[in-house]
């Protein structure tokens, strides 16, 4: 798994050292948790997801470590833009994600799951242990009560 682990995490970092670190850092959160393991389906997958969620936090103290006033996925903004435009873009930004923290649990999962993290609906479905056609309902209402709050 620890192959895997690496490549997961290079997909997000560009410093292979970086990438050995988060697998191994996996590893040991897993044999902390080694006698729980068997209430998931896939001990792979929970192992992927970490993977991501340490990248992410790792791209996230490097871009406050640097003074960035953006961390991880949120950042929108890209060159050219005339400043005005960059904070429109921010604003618009910092709305969609208070409107996705005011979203039902389920539905804030999957779609942090899956536009966030890049997860396909499939491995989706077996991380929250439901269908992948009730994964794609979650999806769909989280979709319409963003855009219905979204677009005034």
């Amino acid at each position: 798994m620890r192959p895997r682990l690496q490549r997961e995490a290079m997909r997000y970092l560009s410093d292979s050292d970086d990438a050995e670190d988060i697998a191994q850092e996996v590893a040991l959160k897993l044999w902390a948790m080694r006698e729980r393991l068997e209430e998931y389906r896939s001990v792979e997958a929970l192992a992927l997801v970490m993977a991501r969620r340490l990248c992410l936090n790792h791209l996230r103290g490097a871009n406050a470590a640097t003074g960035s006033m953006d961390a991880g996925p949120r950042t929108e903004a890209t060159s050219g833009e005339t400043p005005e435009s960059e904070l429109i873009s921010q604003e618009e930004t910092e709305r969609a994600w208070r409107l996705m923290d005011s979203l039902p649990d389920a539905q804030q999962a999957v779609l942090r799951m899956k536009h966030v993290e890049g997860m396909e609906v499939g491995e989706i479905a077996r991380v929250t242990g439901s269908s992948p056609e009730a994964v794609r309902q979650n999806l769909s209402r989280a979709r319409r009560n963003i855009m219905k709050h979204f677009i005034v």
